[in-house]
């Protein structure tokens, strides 16, 4: 049965300590609270069945519990299944007669904190205030996991607010561009020659403005899109993707004389036209970066556990390491629009596709000269 144990204060700096004891031997009961008092102001009760301990461990939530190994009708090991399904983070420490080395191991392995033999009960206080300090760390760690998992949540969702704000706002600036692209073209149309030289000017940078005006909020309204629109992933097949990449690029490829090397590529599990898109992109950079030589774009993939690591190769002007994350950044340019055409958005995508699939991109500089760009996917399901 259950009891009270009478556990007097005899220092009053001493640290407070609430312990759930499982014993059946009164000498060795009160031998344990000697060793304890010295050591801490002590409170606490003794059980001595499972069902005691499964009671009283919920209603008087204790800061340790001392169990014996062998009981009567029971094992002081199960107290920490008890713990386990009651779901209670509290330190549980055998203090036994005899534990052979293999029997302790085993009882470590399965979540014991520690153990201390009866004839060496001196080291029970630092056990305990071991025990203690263990589980102010794991409560600490919880906390400060807990506390970043809501900043990381509440940061989501800021940055979803943000997208879904930057489609909205794109979509809607676009009917007040046509107006203005509209009247700049009529403008444009009716008095340019009949005013003065200067005049001509200011309409050229008019209708200049206006159509790169345009061509950034297409491109962040396809950005946005990519943005907050979630991914259907399916069975997807790597070559078909490139194909039909290479079918919307037939000009810049012809005119380039750039090559596509591609062939055995895998089947995974991505949104189809959101991968073209990224081959897209990456083989239209690859023609437009390009060195004196003709463009050459080698594409390959490597098995890495559950995903696929994909490289787009290329032999362009390449990218310096410095600059190899800045690429990835929306509307971010290396190059003036004078020598590259391009809002630097292209990539900027690229990276928000591969995230949405759970997978990462980067750039590299490639050996004898441009770019290699590597970025992984997740593999069919076995």
């Amino acid at each position: 049965m259950s009891s009270n144990v009478s556990m007097g204060r005899e220092i009053e700096n001493k640290t407070t300590l609430r312990v759930l004891l499982v014993e059946d031997n009164a000498a060795d009961l009160e031998l344990i609270l000697n060793e304890l008092r010295r050591s801490f102001d002590l409170t606490g009760e003794v059980v001595q069945t499972a069902a005691e301990f499964r009671q009283r461990v919920k209603t008087m939530a204790p800061d340790v519990v001392l169990a014996d190994y062998n009981l009567v009708q029971w094992r002081g090991t199960e107290a920490l299944a008890i713990l386990r399904e009651e779901d209670l983070d509290i330190p549980l420490i055998l203090v036994s007669g005899v534990l052979g080395d293999v029997i302790a191991v085993d009882c470590i392995k399965q979540g014991i904190t520690d153990y201390v033999l009866k004839d060496s009960l001196g080291r029970l206080p630092v056990a305990v205030r071991a025990a203690l300090q263990d589980k102010k760390l794991r409560q600490e760690r919880r906390q400060a996991q807990e506390e970043l998992r809501q900043k990381v949540e509440e940061l989501s969702r800021s940055n979803r607010d943000l997208e879904q704000f930057a489609y909205v706002a794109s979509h809607h600036l676009q009917e007040p561009l046509r107006v203005v692209t509209a009247n700049t073209q009529l403008l444009a149309k009716r008095y340019r020659g009949r005013l003065d030289e200067q005049a001509d000017k200011y309409i050229d940078h008019a209708l200049d403005g206006v159509g790169r005006m345009h061509g950034l909020i297409q491109d962040l309204l396809a950005f946005s899109r990519y943005a907050w629109q979630e991914a259907a992933l399916r069975s997807t097949d790597c070559n078909e993707a490139v194909a039909q990449a290479m079918k919307n690029l037939p000009a810049a490829i012809l005119e380039s004389g750039a090559t596509i090397k591609y062939e055995g590529l895998p089947r995974l599990m991505a949104n189809g036209s959101q991968l073209r898109q990224v081959f897209q992109a990456l083989i239209g950079n690859a023609i437009r970066f390009r060195s004196p030589e003709a463009p050459v774009v080698e594409i390959s993939a490597e098995k890495q556990g559950a995903e696929w690591m994909l490289s787009v190769a290329d032999n362009g002007i390449g990218i310096s390491t410095e600059h190899a994350e800045d690429i990835f950044a929306i509307f971010h340019r290396l190059h003036a629009p004078t020598e590259y055409p391009g809002n630097g958005i292209g990539l900027s995508i690229c990276k928000k596709i591969v995230e949405r699939h759970g997978g990462n991109i980067a750039a590299t500089s490639r050996a004898g000269g441009g770019t290699i760009f590597k970025f992984t996917l997740p593999a069919l399901p076995a």
